[in-house]
């Protein structure tokens, strides 16, 4: 293994469950806060991905006070889409106010799809750079770095045109990489044939606010939304991403968020656990992982 890619195993083993390792509520089909925090912390995680929903009827306040009495640190608030009205606007700003108040590292955000009856995609996606031009301010006001996520093609018309990591951070780029950043989710980039080239990029950039990770299932009986798979059980070189992430120079959380209707018919707890036991796997994996030397290459000629 190169020198390069010596560094990322190391980087990753000495800052792994203790400290790294994220779980979304999302994975245990967003339960009540309480029972979330309690498999979550139950299963050894140090960090929480909290959606909205979770804590519906509670302050922002009280889910922080939850969320800090069970040990753990808020890794993401999903979420706000960028739809340009002022019903948008009005969600953003609660949103950004709940991710100060909870000291989220990143408030995650999706472009949206296409507007009803339109057929334009490549000028909603510029536009789009406009809308998170009127995000910004909001989040900075409120103290909190806004992470753009990129979804999978199948996506583009009903959640997110924004589909590539390039074209992610083409949409960041007029902001400063301390306030606006992007999300990395396995399960959405894996397929992108410059996924390497632009993960360089994004760490040049300072531009990884947020990492997620899923796999992806061979087959989608239950619809592509809902088959997102624990590490390890589907086809996506998970270690191979992971180093490269880590050599484009993320330290931050590494979060498990899988939506797999399947899978939250079991108790949380065990699925809590199994979510911890498949990344320390993964994580395990990288020592030995041929392409994560390759990948270390690929960097170390950019």
């Amino acid at each position: 293994m190169a020198a390069e890619g010596r560094g990322v195993v190391k980087i990753l083993r000495s800052t792994t469950a203790e400290t790294r390792l994220s779980i979304n509520t999302a994975t245990l089909g967003n339960p009540p806060l309480q029972t979330a925090l309690d498999a979550i912390a139950t299963a050894g995680a140090r960090n929480v991905g909290l959606w909205r929903e979770t804590y519906e009827g509670m302050s922002p306040t009280q889910a922080a006070r939850a969320v800090t009495d069970h040990g753990l640190q808020v890794s993401t608030l999903c979420r706000c889409v960028l739809t340009p009205d002022a019903a948008m606007m009005s969600d953003a700003r609660r949103a950004a106010d709940d991710a100060y108040e909870l000291g989220a590292q990143a408030l995650v955000v999706l472009a949206g799809g296409l507007p009803p009856g339109s057929h334009d995609l490549d000028g909603t996606r510029r536009r789009m750079i406009d809308t998170l031009g009127e995000l910004v301010p909001i989040a900075e006001e409120a103290g909190v770095r806004i992470a753009l996520e990129p979804l999978h093609p199948m996506f583009t018309a009903s959640r997110s045109v924004v589909n590539t990591l390039r074209q992610a951070l083409d949409i960041v780029a007029p902001f400063p990489a301390e306030q606006v950043g992007v999300v990395i989710d396995t399960f959405n980039v894996w397929w992108d044939p410059e996924l390497t080239e632009q993960l360089g990029r994004a760490g040049r950039e300072n531009r990884i606010a947020a990492l997620q990770i899923a796999d992806w299932s061979r087959d989608h009986e239950h619809g592509p939304f809902l088959t997102r798979a624990l590490p390890g059980d589907g086809i996506i070189d998970l270690p191979a991403i992971l180093a490269a992430v880590d050599h484009a120079g993320f330290r931050g959380p590494i979060e498990i968020e899988i939506f797999n209707d399947q899978l939250w018919l079991q108790p949380g707890q065990h699925i809590a656990d199994e979510a911890m036991k498949s990344m320390s796997a993964i994580l395990r994996a990288i020592s030995s992982s041929r392409s994560i030397s390759e990948m270390g290459r690929q960097y170390s000629t950019q």
